[in-house]
């Protein structure tokens, strides 16, 4: 499912216009981008947690010169399913 397919999902089921659920659906995906970003966890009840992880500086190679490099440690966002989501996915 592609965002526009889950704006018209969203309007479909709420009775908003598409306008109005495009709307909606940017502004829960920037409220939890911003959140992450200033390093909170959000968590919603039956459905998942979402988190930023920190990675380690680690050691890898170039495929293409086979050359030995460090990658930087870095943060990347993490997705974890409740119980209810994965009870859903597996019926």
């Amino acid at each position: 499912m592609t965002k526009t397919e889950l704006i018209s999902a969203v309007a479909e089921k709420t009775g908003f216009t598409k306008k109005n659920a495009e709307i909606a659906v940017n502004e829960v995906i920037a409220t939890i981008t911003d959140a992450l970003a200033s390093g909170d966890k959000v968590s919603i009840v039956g459905f998942g947690t979402f988190e930023v992880r920190d990675r380690k500086e680690k050691q890898v190679i170039n495929p293409q010169t086979k050359k030995k490099m460090i990658a930087p440690a870095s943060k990347a966002p993490a997705f974890k399913a409740g119980q209810a989501l994965k009870n859903a996915v597996n019926k």
